[in-house]
């Protein structure tokens, strides 16, 4: 299982470190009530609000993980899927998806579509955060080079099925993965057809 450490890009210098960043608060239906602060959303018990994650593919079927940089207040050091977090208010998912994925990765996708939707409730033991989330899902395959932003990525790896079940028995995982790749999963095989996921 090939891995490489984060060294590209810095992250978004245009963006102003000092001004809150709000989510986009949601009913169970996924219709939004309201926006709150990142961090008020999700101290415990958490407030429901629309997030996305991403499940990109390379040629040969292998799923991209990325393992969370050790900077991060929430799951530092975890593996997990691709890319994941929630759109601004107001901003499609698919688009915040997109976005975010080229930014995180410094790589657009060459191909993203809709998986679905699930809502989960997943604290964080290490951090006491909640993860309460109306998660818009997301496949799609990568064909550029990655130049992932070191103060959201630590590291990455492309892993087949197999590979992926030996990394989830010797590494810590978020713990929205389980869940998301549960879900995903429909869409998944659908897009990778032969590669035994």
């Amino acid at each position: 299982m090939p891995t490489s450490t984060a060294t590209g890009r810095p992250g978004n210098p245009a963006a102003d470190p000092s001004a809150p960043i709000l989510l986009e608060l949601v009913d169970e239906t996924g219709t939004t009530i309201g926006t709150a602060e990142k961090l008020s959303a999700h101290q415990a018990p958490g407030r429901l609000h629309r997030a996305f994650s991403v499940f990109l593919f390379d040629d040969e079927g292998r799923l991209l993980l990325q393992r969370r940089a050790l900077g991060k207040y929430h799951s530092p050091g975890v593996w997990s899927n691709t890319c994941c977090g929630h759109p601004y208010p107001g901003e499609p998912p698919f688009v915040a998806a997109a976005r975010r994925t080229a930014e995180e990765l410094g790589a657009p996708p060459a191909l993203l579509r809709e998986a679905g939707t699930v809502r989960y409730n997943h604290p964080d033991p290490a951090s006491g955060l909640v993860e309460q989330e109306y998660n818009h899902l997301f496949v799609g395959l990568v064909r550029e080079q990655l130049r992932p932003d070191p103060g959201e990525i630590g590291e990455t790896a492309f892993v087949t099925s197999v590979d992926l079940e030996e990394l989830r028995e010797t590494g810590p995982f978020s713990a929205w993965f389980p869940t998301v790749l549960e879900a995903a999963l429909p869409g998944i095989r659908e897009l990778t057809v032969d590669a035994g996921w």
